[in-house]
């Protein structure tokens, strides 16, 4: 094969490829080999969590004192836990707060921080 002739092939092999890839994008799918779970872990760690049992509905309580001693008696009546009652409440908490990331708002924000501060008043670790 002659240098012209690899050059005009190496061409059209290079359109037919981004043509596929803007097709692809026209249509809405992702131009990946592999396959992604739509799924979060974060969500499946949530809903099925064997650490601790709590209450429904516990992050939207009103008052950051109530979610402080609902998470506490959860974490000591838990059995299942690997942690002091203190860090799996703590932890359970800071896990909340992080997988709301940017959908939670500043007041939610604030009303779980102040959740911090009375969860540690509430095991005696205020400092």
């Amino acid at each position: 094969m002659s240098t012209a002739a690899r050059k005009s092939s190496a061409r059209r092999t290079r359109r037919t490829l981004s043509a596929g890839k803007a097709s692809a994008r026209k249509a809405g799918k992702r131009h990946t080999s592999a396959k992604r779970s739509v799924r979060k872990w974060s969500g499946r760690v949530t809903a099925t969590s064997d650490a601790l049992d709590l209450k429904h509905h516990l992050f939207k309580q009103r008052s950051p004192a109530a979610i402080a001693r609902s998470l506490k008696r959860s974490a000591e009546r838990s059995h299942r836990r690997k942690a002091s009652p203190y860090q799996s409440a703590m932890s359970m908490l800071n896990f909340y707060i992080n997988r709301g990331g940017k959908n939670l708002s500043a007041a939610e924000k604030k009303k779980l921080n102040a959740a911090k501060g009375e969860l540690r008043k509430a095991f005696g670790r205020a400092a």
